[in-house]
C-alpha cells in the first residue's frame, strides 16, 4: 500500500465551528473496513474500524490479502459476509467503558453490504446512544467523510455536525474501471447476461455508486481507454465543484497505473492524491487489477448550514 501522504483538508473546520461553539462530549466513531482509509488514521483515539470478513471457497479468511489474491487468481469462489451484530455490540461497549457518552457509527452503502443493519440491531442494546448512518457509497467516499468527521470530533463539533458530515458522502463520486466483469457476476452484484455481454465484446466496463447501488456509467472496450476515462471522469467532477477538491486512486495489484492516474490528477486536487489498495472486501468483488478514482469536495455541505437548517 502506497503511497502518498493523507490529502489534507485546510482548515475549514476551525472557521466553521468558530460561530457555533465547540462540544465537550466524549463521542466515539465507529466504521467498516469498507472505506479504505489511510493507515495512520486507524489509530485515532476513541475511533473503531470492524473488518468484512472474506470467504474463499467456504473458508473464512478475515481480511486476508494474501490468501485473497490466491483465491482470485485459482478461480476460486470469493465472498464477503458481514461483521456479526455481536462485534458491534463489543466495539460499542468498549468505546463507552472507554467514557464515550454517544456514539455515530459509520458504514458502507446498505444496498451493497447488510452492515449497517447488524450494526442497528446491536445498537439497540448498546450502553450509550448510537447513531448509525448508511453512507450510501463506499470506499473512499466513504473514507473522506470518516475522516472529516474524525478531524471534526477532534475540533469540538458535536454530534449533530458530525452526523450531517458522514450523510454528505454522497457529495463524493467514485468510478471504477474492472477488468472482468466475472468477479463480479459471481459475487451476486451485477446479472450473468451484463457478465457475458461484457465478456463477449471485451467491454471493460466504468461502475458507480448511484443511489447506494453498483452503476454502469460506460462501457469502453478496452482497459486502456477505461484508465482514461478514469481520468477524464475525475477531471471533470474536480472542474464543476465548487471549490477545491481531493482526489483519491485506489487499486488492487495495480499500484503503477494507480501512480499514472493519480500524476495526471495531480493538476485538479488541492494537495497530494492519496493513493489507496482497496481492502479485501471491495477486491473480492471487484477482481485483480482494478483501478478507481474518487473525488471529494474539500468543504463539505455542511459549512453552509447549521443541522437542522434546511438547505435551499
Amino acid at each position: 500500500m502506497n503511497e502518498r501522504a493523507k490529502s489534507p483538508r485546510g482548515g475549514w473546520l476551525p472557521k466553521w465551528l468558530a460561530p457555533r461553539g465547540l462540544s465537550r462530549a466524549r463521542i466515539g466513531v465507529v466504521s467498516d473496513s469498507a472505506s479504505c482509509l489511510p493507515a495512520q488514521l486507524l489509530d485515532s483515539e476513541d475511533f473503531i474500524q470492524l473488518g468484512i470478513p472474506i470467504i474463499v471457497d467456504d473458508d473464512v479468511q478475515g481480511e486476508d490479502v494474501n490468501a485473497l489474491m490466491m483465491g482470485l487468481a485459482m478461480g476460486k469462489s470469493v465472498k464477503t459476509s458481514r461483521p456479526a451484530p455481536g462485534e458491534f455490540t463489543r466495539a460499542y461497549a468498549q468505546l463507552a467503558a472507554a467514557g464515550c457518552e454517544s456514539i455515530i457509527s459509520i458504514h458502507l452503502s446498505t444496498g451493497l453490504s447488510g452492515t449497517a443493519d447488524a450494526a442497528r440491531l446491536a445498537a439497540g442494546s448498546a450502553p450509550v446512544p448510537v447513531t448509525v448512518i448508511d453512507s450510501k457509497t463506499v470506499a473512499m467516499p466513504q473514507g473522506f467523510a470518516i475522516a472529516d468527521v474524525l478531524e471534526a470530533r477532534a475540533a469540538g463539533a458535536p454530534l449533530a455536525m458530525l452526523e450531517q458530515i458522514a450523510s454528505g458522502a454522497t457529495a463524493n463520486t467514485v468510478y471504477f474501471a474492472v477488468p472482468s466483469l466475472d468477479t463480479l457476476r459471481r459475487g451476486g452484484r451485477i446479472s450473468a447476461v451484463s457478465s457475458v455481454f461484457g465478456s463477449l465484446l471485451n467491454v471493460k466496463p466504468i461502475l458507480s455508486i448511484l443511489d447506494g447501488a453498483i452503476a454502469p456509467i460506460e462501457k469502453p472496450r478496452s482497459f486502456a481507454r477505461a484508465q482514461a476515462r478514469l481520468v477524464a471522469l475525475a477531471q471533470r467532477d474536480a472542474l464543476r465543484a465548487q471549490g477545491p477538491v481531493r482526489i483519491g486512486v485506489m487499486h488492487f495489484g495495480a499500484l503503477e497505473l494507480a501512480h499514472e492516474i493519480a500524476d495526471e490528477l495531480h493538476p485538479y486536487a488541492h494537495g497530494p492524491v492519496l493513493i489507496e489498495s482497496l481492502p479485501a472486501v471491495l477486491a473480492a468483488h471487484t477482481g485483480i487489477g482494478v483501478l478507481g478514482v474518487s473525488v471529494a469536495p474539500l468543504y463539505p455541505q455542511a459549512e453552509a448550514q447549521q443541522p437542522g437548517q434546511a438547505a435551499n
